[in-house]
């Protein structure tokens, strides 16, 4: 049977993808330092992006997320220097903008205003938000003990660093199936969930808890990937809140209507 961190079918175009090797902390502290001004001196490069890749990776976030965290170390590091899947999914998120803005407040200055809300407020602020919180909390309060062995992954217990660009990377790929739901289909359905029927409240407050469940869960794949965590099923726990919002809502709000209306206008 093929262990959980054996890497997708092989594809041409595909980064090579090498096994976990266990390296001194001082060195994945040195890579960690230097990881960042790589990662955005790369987005200027773009021949050096791989969005084939990214494309893939977008595609099975939807249709089989655990594709995408099952094989994640990259030369003795758990982040990846390509910027291709933020830069792509930013000019998705520029589209959108584009498309909601001429729909709803058609003029210059609110297009310009609505790229900027979706792409560095929406997008990239909460995907900081989030990176932050759990490079924080999952660093503090899930890291398994120091011990003697080896762990998941060939990985000494207990040993391994956690990386903050990782943590951003799992925020940036769990705001893809947001995107889908939120900001691509309830476009198209504005028409249907603006309106004051209960089938509207229903179908409106269930994308909202498709997108967001999606969300958790990739977060909760993209750390548990990492041999040197425990527990981190604790990150599914807002779906069930998700759930009891959800029903509630049911009752006479209209998610959706009043969401669309704060960020619109």
């Amino acid at each position: 049977m093929a262990s959980r961190y054996s890497p997708p079918p092989s594809r041409a175009g595909f980064p090579h993808i090498t096994a976990p090797r266990y390296t001194s902390a001082g060195a994945r502290a040195e890579r960690s330092t230097m990881r960042l001004p790589v990662f955005f001196k790369r987005i200027w490069k773009y021949p050096q992006m791989d969005f084939e890749m990214a494309i893939w990776e977008m595609i099975n976030l939807i249709i089989a997320p655990k594709k995408v965290f099952r094989s994640i170390y990259y030369h003795n590091s758990w982040s990846r220097d390509d910027p291709s899947f933020i830069v792509l999914l930013t000019f998705f998120l520029t589209l959108t903008a584009i498309a909601w803005g001429l729909a709803y407040t058609p003029s210059f200055a609110s297009i310009v205003r609505l790229v900027f809300s979706l792409v560095f407020l929406h997008f990239l602020a909460t995907s900081l938000i989030c990176a932050t919180a759990g490079y924080y909390l999952c660093g503090k309060f899930l890291k398994v003990p120091q011990q003697g062995g080896l762990g998941r992954a060939g990985i000494v217990a207990g040993g391994g660093d956690l990386e903050f660009m990782y943590c951003f990377e799992i925020g940036v790929r769990a705001f893809f199936p947001v995107w889908v739901f939120l900001y691509v289909i309830q476009y198209f359905m504005m028409p249907l969930l603006s309106q004051n029927y209960w089938i509207s409240k229903f179908v409106g407050n269930s994308l909202y808890l498709i997108a967001f469940t999606f969300y958790s869960v990739i977060t909760f794949l993209g750390y548990n990937a990492l041999p040197f965590l425990h527990h981190t099923e604790v990150i599914l726990f807002p779906i069930i809140i998700l759930v009891v919002l959800w029903a509630v809502s049911l009752l006479g709000f209209n998610v959706a209507k009043h969401v669309v209306e704060l960020w619109l206008f």
